[in-house]
């Protein structure tokens, strides 16, 4: 088919990106019609014919070689290397239009590709509509009719997978009423006002593939060997109970090249917009690109109200504003602390262990990332966590040469107290369960004092790790000091990351940050009075969040401080790829909020110095305070943001 000359020239201007040894790229189409009007088309995921064509034809130019799923398996199990410059090609959905417009074209370039089929849609008798997604209705004929499937699996060059019985919609979510992906959500049933119970949600997902895998056996006489997930939301369960019905890939909607190492999770970009021949090309060369972390801290405590009708309005003026920004990211408070101490009081989602305030995190978390296209941390204690009857569980720690509980501040559990950690652990699967959300941002109540912890647990762990028969504190505060203080640090470390997992379980793709004290960066010391390693935590949290708060510690010269504290972060995160500033928009000495002339110079500072990823707390969207303008016109994402 010819080219026209516009798209023969994009060709020839257009270098190939480089994929790493035995790496391939994944493609997501859904349906190719004839008629897709750009970027305002109805259907966003369709792309036109046209357009489809001139996308292979440049992937064939530039010597891009197709693979199938059977060349993916071969090379995770070691038996055969993937060509250079691998792509796969799947289409989603089960569209008659992969029968009438794309086989012949896989015919025509000899590429193979996978065909997702939803079952519920594919079986829905000749002449009903098929409900798509949860409001949306198309006619039947809209699909593949089981006689084109059955011809189409005949064809070699076209592997049908799975993409579910009937989770290709959204279920019931929190008793505000969101709907989120079925695949990763415990349902909410309005009338009894309980969720699912977990192994409810289990036997749930494992009927539908299991369905699924029949429906498609029936139609082709294969098995699917491939699940694509619906939204491409899975969890590491759903990937769990895949496997166990012989589903040896897993295909997401990840943007990130894929490489031959084992495993069975494919990454897919999402070809979104019907891209033209140059957006298509620069998607492929920049899809792996991140924008810099923009953040507004904002506490739900401010969002919550006891009357629900004002608790709405809130929260739309939060989700209006998030939105004007322009920024990416929000660190949402996941815990309730009314009266500001630090310590969790009760939670905003359901657990086992604390009062819940209102199941609120998750319809805000939510509400946040699709009506303000952010990525939402759920911001959580590590330690501080007031549950009842867990007096013994705390930290203790040497006040006047006695071992008491320090009932100021932060009350913390012990990070070395195998049923405080249990505890804890349950907490975070709530959370992961229950929410659906993008990152975790661990508390600055993650630290150890120089005088902490001494409780019975703290002194048999190190003796334990010292390989010490019985250790005193006064060994600990003397010649064995430098070792225990590195083993606090190791042991807070690694129950962020033991939690972390306890998340992933359920939110896979979920990123890390951890609030670090500034003077543990400045000062040398303060790693002993703290117990925080900037370095250890640059190597384990995808993002690092220095308070740089000049007003909080008391500096003489804002500026100044703020231009040390960047240069001494520069030792160790010199592009800054990893660490967050986190300003403060109100000095608490005072209760006053800081100005927005003072803010606004402090990000010129800090993005002047080379601070890639910048934000600031507390977000006072009741105040407007910081100011719209202030936030917009300095850290947002837009290139020329227009004053307000």
């Amino acid at each position: 088919m010819a080219l026209k000359p516009l798209l023969i020239l994009s060709l020839m201007l257009c270098s190939q990106l480089s994929l790493a040894a035995n790496g391939f790229i994944a493609l997501c189409y859904h349906d190719i019609r004839d008629d897709v009007d750009g970027v305002v088309d109805k259907d966003q995921m369709a792309v036109s014919t046209d357009n489809l064509i001139a996308q292979f034809e440049w992937l064939k130019a530039h010597n891009y070689q197709a693979i199938s799923l059977d060349d993916i398996i071969a090379a995770r199990k070691g038996l055969k290397p993937l060509p250079e410059d691998a792509f796969l090609l799947t289409f989603d959905d089960g569209y008659k239009s992969f029968y009438t417009h794309v086989l012949p074209l896989l015919k025509e370039y000899e590429y193979p590709a996978v065909l997702a089929l939803v079952g519920k849609w594919s079986s829905t008798p000749s002449g009903e509509q098929v409900l798509y997604g949860n409001k949306e209705h198309k006619p039947r004929d809209f699909f593949l009719s089981l006689e084109e499937i059955q011809a189409i699996s005949q064809s070699k060059l076209v592997e049908i997978a799975s993409h579910s019985f009937d989770l290709h919609q959204g279920v019931l979510a929190n008793p505000q009423g969101n709907t989120q992906p079925a695949a990763v959500t415990l349902k909410f049933d309005a009338k009894s006002k309980l969720y699912e119970q977990e192994d409810v949600y289990r036997k749930r997902i494992l009927n539908d593939l299991q369905q699924n895998s029949d429906f498609i056996q029936t139609v082709t006489g294969k098995k699917p060997r491939a699940i694509v997930w619906p939204y491409g939301e899975f969890n590491q369960l759903s990937e769990e109970l895949a496997k166990s019905l012989g589903h040896q890939l897993s295909l997401t909607l990840k943007s990130a090249i894929n490489t031959a190492q084992p495993g069975n999770s494919v990454n897919r970009i999402l070809i979104l917009g019907n891209p033209p021949l140059a957006d298509f090309v620069y998607s492929l060369r920049h899809f792996a690109a991140e924008d810099p972390v923009r953040v507004a801290h904002v506490d739900l405590d401010y969002v919550y109200d006891e009357d629900p009708i004002q608790e709405n309005k809130n929260l739309g003026l939060l989700l209006d504003r998030i939105k004007k920004m322009k920024i990416n990211t929000v660190f949402l408070q996941a815990f309730s602390d009314p009266d500001g101490d630090g310590n969790a009081d009760a939670l905003y989602f359901p657990n086992r262990h604390l009062p819940v305030r209102r199941d609120l995190f998750n319809r805000v978390a939510w509400q946040l990332r699709t009506r303000s296209n952010v990525n939402v941390y759920a911001w959580m204690p590590v330690l501080s966590f007031l549950i009842p009857g867990t007096e013994e569980l705390r930290v203790q720690g040497l006040v006047n040469e006695k071992i008491m509980t320090n009932t100021n501040g932060y009350i913390r559990l012990s990070p070395f107290n195998g049923k405080a950690k249990k505890l804890i652990e349950e907490i975070y699967e709530d959370l992961a369960l229950h929410a659906n959300f993008s990152g975790l941002l661990f508390h600055d109540d993650a630290y150890l004092s120089d005088y902490e912890d001494f409780s019975p647990a703290a002194l048999h762990s190190a003796a334990s790790t010292l390989g010490i028969h019985d250790v005193s504190i006064e060994d600990l505060r003397g010649p064995l000091k430098r070792k225990w203080q590195a083993i606090k640090t190791h042991t807070i470390t690694q129950l962020t990351v033991d939690l972390t997992n306890k998340v992933k379980y359920y939110r896979p793709f979920v990123k890390t940050a951890r609030n670090i004290y500034a003077n543990v960066i400045l000062n040398e010391n303060s790693k002993e009075w703290f117990n925080q390693n900037y370095d250890e935590m640059l190597r384990t949290y995808d993002y690092t969040a220095i308070m740089a708060m000049p007003y909080m510690e008391q500096a003489n010269n804002p500026m100044q401080w703020l231009s040390d504290l960047t240069q001494s972060a520069a030792k160790y995160d010199p592009n800054f790829d990893k660490t967050v500033f986190e300003l403060q928009s109100v000095d608490w000495r005072t209760s006053t909020p800081i100005p927005n002339n003072t803010l606004a110079r402090q990000f010129h500072l800090l993005m002047r110095l080379g601070v890639k990823h910048i934000g600031y707390y507390p977000d006072n969207f009741l105040e407007n305070h910081p100011s719209l303008n202030t936030v917009k016109s300095n850290i947002s994402l837009k290139t020329s943001p227009l004053a307000l």
